[in-house]
């Protein structure tokens, strides 16, 4: 399970530019968090619990689902035959989160005071309304044509939400110029959304990978600029090869350090956090941020 999430985490990021008819907005208090789907995959749920012979996730979960649903299909739940197979193959990862995802809709406030925090530092900053659904597991947030949709089954706790929520937000605003990013690229966008999400909700979910990544910095180092120009991913993101110990995602903490020092060196921080969100040249980007002159330099 915890694979088939990584990678597919991974497209959730690959569509992250579908903004043609989304409903932007300039002001917070406008953005619908909506969490109504999520009630009705319970109660397809149960009537699968009741009668595993038939299948409830197209007439009472997709077919009668929001926006987001219909959303969400695309590569995600494909379809109501996909998700029952799933929910078959897992039921019991998705009994051990039906309590947590049903706790969602209590934390609007704390999701709305992040778009707050963000209008603050980023006037110009869009806001699309938010969809919390349940998915095949293989999902944890993406946007498209109707807003952010949150594959609320990926976060057990539901504390994690408004930080899932402000990270997402993040890449809504960011650019993206290119179509297969290079490990520094995407680094730089992961970092910078949880680095970005971190100040507008006051935490980031990757703990692990910086306190691996800060004890194994040297190597980690020399490692990533050896390949920081190359479309591999492998062990960086989205996965590990099992080499070593290493956490999944030590490049959203790589990432995450370049950003930080960036900010940390600029003068106008408003204007720094233009400057994250609209880079085009990320290799200059690196070099202004200092972090890895000691190991570009060798």
């Amino acid at each position: 399970m915890k694979k088939t999430i990584q990678l597919t985490l991974f497209l959730t990021f690959s569509f992250l530019c579908l903004k043609a008819q989304t409903r932007l907005l300039n002001d917070p208090d406008s953005v619908h968090f909506i969490t109504s789907d999520i009630d009705n995959f319970w109660k397809a749920f149960d009537h699968f619990k009741r009668d595993t012979t038939t299948n409830p996730f197209g007439p009472e979960y997709i077919d009668i689902g929001s926006k987001g649903v219909k959303g969400f299909i695309h590569r995600r739940i494909q379809s109501a035959d996909h998700l029952l197979a799933v929910v078959k193959k897992h039921r019991a990862d998705y009994e051990k989160v039906r309590s947590g995802t049903l706790l969602i809709s209590q934390k609007g406030k704390q999701c709305r005071s992040t778009f707050y925090a963000l209008k603050y530092l980023y006037p110009q900053a869009k806001f699309p309304d938010v969809y919390f659904l349940i998915g095949a597991y293989n999902t944890g947030g993406t946007e498209g044509d109707d807003g952010l949709y949150i594959g609320s089954e990926i976060y057990p706790d539901v504390n994690s939400i408004p930080v899932i929520v402000a990270h997402e937000l993040i890449h809504y605003q960011q650019v993206f110029p290119f179509d297969k990013p290079t490990l520094l690229q995407q680094s730089i966008l992961e970092g910078s959304a949880d680095f970005l999400g971190e100040m507008i909700s006051g935490a980031h979910i990757n703990n692990v990978a910086h306190k691996y990544g800060q004890e194994h910095f040297d190597a980690l180092c020399r490692e990533f600029v050896a390949r920081m120009n190359n479309t591999d991913f492998n062990d960086w993101l989205y996965g590990t090869s099992k080499k070593d110990d290493r956490p999944n995602d030590l490049a959203y903490w790589m990432g995450y350090e370049i950003v930080a020092d960036y900010y940390a060196k600029a003068k106008d921080k408003k204007q720094a956090i233009v400057d994250i969100l609209h880079i085009k040249d990320y290799n200059a980007f690196l070099k202004q941020s200092g972090y890895l002159d000691n190991y570009l330099t060798r």
